[in-house]
């Protein structure tokens, strides 16, 4: 039986970088991946590790090079590439883009490609100011048909009270929601 398609894009919370490309590989076993990067994950060496290191793993987990443009990514839509696409981490700045519906990087391109066809869009969230800033735009897009959220929660109450991650384990079982048209409960943790 093939595999269904999965497209993993990954924007700029270096820190998450490690769990998230774990759950990458996890996520291979049960999906043909298409990996996706957005211009400053592909170009921003940073202390987490260098951009060549995360994109060589990520390619290597899906087994195919990654999407790194905006003219790469546009054909996720017409040419029907994913049953669903997964952002993580998914930083305050794209979750803003995507809730303007802005598509000015290779991310926000391949969610706005693929949400054409009425596909899941998963978003695994990691901001600093999720319960500031990006409240608005987390609240804007749990509105949107099509958008689910991985469980989140804060990171660090004490040290950065309106910071937000997502709980990266729970994406497999996020994206199955997802596919069958429903919000993964709870959605804070």
């Amino acid at each position: 039986m093939e595999k269904k398609r999965l497209g993993f894009a990954m924007c700029g919370s270096y820190c998450t970088y490690e769990e998230v490309l774990e759950t990458a590989a996890q996520l291979a076993e049960q999906y043909a991946l298409l990996p996706i990067l957005s211009e400053h994950a592909a170009a921003t060496d940073s202390r987490f590790g260098t951009a060549a290191e995360f994109r060589e793993r990520l390619e290597t987990i899906a087994g195919q090079p990654a999407i790194d443009s905006i003219p790469g990514a546009e054909p996720i839509g017409p040419k029907k590439l994913l049953e669903a696409l997964v952002i993580a981490p998914c930083t305050g700045n794209t979750l803003a883009k995507l809730a303007a519906g802005i598509a000015d990087t290779s991310v926000t391109m391949a969610a706005k490609a693929h949400l054409r066809n009425g596909r899941p869009l998963v978003i695994a969230v990691s901001t600093n100011d999720g319960l500031a800033g990006a409240a608005a735009n987390i609240g804007t897009l749990l509105a949107r048909r099509n958008v689910y959220f991985v469980p989140f929660g804060q990171d660090d109450p004490v040290g950065k009270p309106t910071s937000l991650v997502a709980h990266f384990a729970q994406i497999g079982d996020t994206v199955k929601a997802a596919l069958q048209g429903r919000q993964l409960q709870p959605l804070l943790v």
